[in-house]
């Protein structure tokens, strides 16, 4: 029973080492979202973060400015049975040589010089406590909505006669000028379901053991929703202006005195 143990430790240690890791210019991770929870940091305050199981992800396709026309990294999250793919997915995996994955999503590089099919995302050199990022997925579907629950209109005055249009949108002015409904005029539809990002979260912890990371706040979507992270496009750091001390016109009076 021990030489059947040390055979798979010593297994488990060679498919650790042949597995290359990614180079950690690429700031950007697929996860699934697994909900929120707690957690205090080192000066004992208590904050709400969100959980992303951010990996294991892949690099399964890399293209090149000579053949593809840009340059970009195809990362890969998740994995599928190949009776669950149809035959032009199942062919480009077996083109490209690597096992067939769930989600895949390109992030665009400058350069992307040392990257090759098969390499794995550390989600550990990537990302670390105090990184901003952003995270876009997308929001929950709430169906047909009117446009007081989609827009945050205030309704309309209930007096006056006016008993049936507490909820309504209000005019139109359709018949100004053109006499129809502009595109994008805000009124009841399809609430939800799009994709959304949000900018600028601060990452709490990252548990590289179980390809874990806690974001401060809440990220797009609902539990198992699929969300991209990735460096911020905001400026790095929040800027804390110093406190100037106020003190009363009364007390800087007396404090002359003395």
């Amino acid at each position: 029973m021990s030489e059947e143990t040390n055979t798979q430790a010593a297994a488990a240690e060679t498919a650790k080492a042949e597995v290359k890791t990614a180079p950690a210019t690429l700031r950007f991770v697929l996860g699934e979202k697994l909900g929120m929870t707690q957690l205090f940091d080192e000066k004992g305050n208590l904050h709400a973060v969100s959980v992303v199981k951010a990996g294991p992800c892949k690099i399964v396709r890399v293209r090149t400015q000579e053949k593809d026309g840009y340059s970009a990294v195809a990362l890969g999250f998740g994995d599928v049975k190949e009776s669950r793919l149809n035959k032009p997915d199942l062919g480009n995996f077996k083109k490209l040589g690597v096992a067939p994955v769930k989600h895949i999503k390109e992030c665009r590089l400058a350069d992307i010089t040392g990257f090759e099919v098969g390499q794995v995302i550390d989600l550990g050199s990537v990302f670390k406590p105090g990184d901003y990022v952003d995270v876009q997925g997308k929001i929950k579907g709430r169906g047909f909505a009117g446009a007081m629950k989609r827009h945050g209109f205030a309704g309309q005055p209930a007096s006056h006669g006016a008993s049936d249009r507490e909820r309504a949108p209000g005019g139109l002015a359709s018949r100004r000028s053109l006499g129809k409904v502009l595109s994008g005029q805000r009124m009841a539809g399809h609430y939800g379901f799009t994709t959304t990002t949000v900018s600028k979260i601060e990452v709490a912890k990252v548990d590289t053991e179980n390809n874990l990371i806690f974001l401060k706040g809440s990220v797009p979507g609902a539990k198992g929703t699929i969300v991209s992270v990735l460096e911020t496009s905001k400026p790095k750091k929040h800027v804390v202006a110093a406190q100037v001390q106020k003190i009363s016109a009364s007390k800087a009076a007396n404090t002359k005195k003395k």
